[in-house]
């Protein structure tokens, strides 16, 4: 088994490996079960909407800020895998942790989601950096789209253990210990990457009087520094920072999107969810396409376009039945926006600094990922309390709320789509960079 990873072709199927069990993590517990559990079962009404948002900003927050040093120190010292392995490890244990979140424990379900969504979001970054050694430039369009389709498929696999279970038994104790099974599939799923595929990047030994704390300072301000250097990687990362809003507002309120608008209950949000997870292996695959042949800026504007139908459609429909399709819609979009800009930071780094530069990603990321849900949360919750002073019933009050928000969503996708048409890829972009190191 060792040897068949250690292949080009094994490192590729250890690599989907991770980002099916990856997947799995946030199909469960960002889109389909715990976001919802937590608003309504843990909190209840519009305040579970904006604590929701402000835990998940919380813990872009924490991530923005160790990514980029944690990624300087992985590049010199070689040490991507192992902290893959450490952030695996942390998000796989307090995803598990979850399933002590009871009625009323709204501190606890707070603290152990931020634990184990930092473990998630810090692994991406070192998962993501590995991608240059798993694949020739030439087929990172289409090999990172492959993964972001096998990794929905594990997203789809652990929804449909769950849901029977969901359906069967009922009740909070088997939508607590789906949390424990998410980890478990997360976990397994890891192990063939973790074990079997060796790093390819070999240290740089330290200096006389350096640490690792003062190394990642100082590695961080000089890849900032040179970033100058990378006009089109730059532009881009401000092009991401809007849509990434866009897309990490509808990811982490989706269940509660279905729930409040449409009077989704569990087992609906979870087929819902299931939907959309098939709908991204589809756009992963053909986004993976269209990046080989179009080039990676037109897949993102294609996707841009599609998200901002998804929820203009949103807005205007009142359809609970309807919602399936938009939902399928919205993932269809969402893998091409995310896989296409994992591709496009690969063919905008320069070799040999993935780590550094994924970090920065990772910044740009994650501190969209803050303001966002956060932003987003807020406005509903602020704008539901607003209608509700004004005599409007509760519930009615609430969907108003959600609704108008929505509007959020399309002006960050508007940005996202300005910023990206200013941006050039692929040989212009390097022939500068190159000149200016």
């Amino acid at each position: 088994m060792r040897r068949f990873f250690e292949s080009d072709q094994g490192r590729r199927v250890a690599w989907y490996l991770y980002d099916f069990g990856n997947s799995a993590y946030a199909a469960v517990v960002i889109l389909a079960v715990y976001s919802a559990y937590f608003k309504d079962g843990v909190v209840g009404g519009a305040e579970g909407s904006k604590l929701w948002g402000f835990a998940v900003g919380i813990a872009m927050l924490i991530v923005a800020i160790s990514s980029p040093l944690l990624g300087t120190i992985a590049d010199r010292l070689a040490m991507k895998k192992r902290m893959l392995a450490m952030f695996t490890a942390m998000a796989c244990i307090f995803t598990a942790s979850l399933f002590f979140v009871t009625k009323g424990a709204v501190l606890a379900g707070m603290a152990l989601f931020i634990l184990a969504e930092v473990g998630y979001r810090s692994a991406q970054v070192f998962y993501n950096a590995m991608l240059p050694e798993i694949a020739p430039r030439h087929q990172i369009g289409r090999v990172s789209g492959n993964g972001w389709a096998i990794g929905s498929l594990g997203g789809i696999v652990c929804l449909a253990i769950v849901l029977p279970l969901v359906v069967l038994i009922g009740g909070t104790l088997i939508v607590r210990a789906s949390m424990v099974i998410t980890a478990v599939f997360f976990a397994l799923s890891a192990l063939p990457l973790l074990l079997y595929v060796p790093e390819k990047a070999q240290p740089v030994p330290m200096r006389q009087g350096e640490n690792l704390l003062t190394l990642g300072f100082k590695r961080l301000y000089a890849t900032m520094k040179q970033a100058r250097h990378f006009r089109e990687y730059l532009k881009f990362l401000v092009a991401f920072i809007f849509f990434n809003d866009a897309v990490m507002i509808a990811l982490n309120f989706a269940a509660i999107i279905g729930a409040v608008l449409y009077g989704f209950e569990r087992e609906q949000l979870i087929l819902l969810i299931i939907i959309v997870q098939v709908t991204n292996i589809a756009g992963a695959w053909l986004f993976g396409q269209l990046t080989d042949h179009i080039h990676a800026k037109g897949a993102l504007m294609w996707s841009l376009a599609v998200m901002a139908l998804a929820i203009v459609w949103m807005q205007l429909n009142d359809d609970a039945g309807m919602f399936y399709l938009i939902g399928a819609l919205a993932g269809f979009a969402m893998a091409g926006l995310q896989a296409v800009s994992r591709t496009m930071v690969a063919k905008l780094t320069p070799a040999g600094q993935a780590g550094e530069f994924y970090g920065l990603f990772a910044v740009a990321g994650r501190s969209s990922s803050v303001i966002g849900p956060a932003l987003f949360g807020w406005i509903a919750a602020d704008l539901a309390g607003a209608f509700s002073s004004n005599g409007m019933d509760a519930l009615a009050a609430e969907q108003e709320g959600l609704r108008l928000a929505l509007y959020l969503i399309l002006a960050f996708l508007a940005a996202g789509a300005f910023f990206l048409a200013f941006v050039r890829e692929d040989e212009p972009a390097f022939g500068e960079a190159e000149a200016a190191v």
